[in-house]
């Protein structure tokens, strides 16, 4: 799965561990999903956006070839 979180949370101008503090997860745990390493729970997934604002379609996109 391809993901925006890298250029959503840079257009913010917040790091890496903002971005963990806000979703009260490790800072690890951001890097893993934005290196494509590690695709959140559905429950993760939907505090993301509601800490950017924004829908999920936002920030993760299907790969074609996952169906």
């Amino acid at each position: 799965m391809e993901n925006h979180v890298v250029r959503v949370r840079e257009e913010r101008g917040w790091s890496q561990r903002r971005l963990a503090d806000e979703l009260g997860v490790s800072r690890q745990t951001v890097i893993s999903i934005e290196k494509g390493r590690y695709d959140p729970s559905l429950p993760l997934a939907f505090r993301l956006a509601a800490v950017f604002g924004c829908r999920i379609e936002d920030l993760f996109v299907p790969d074609p070839e996952e169906g």
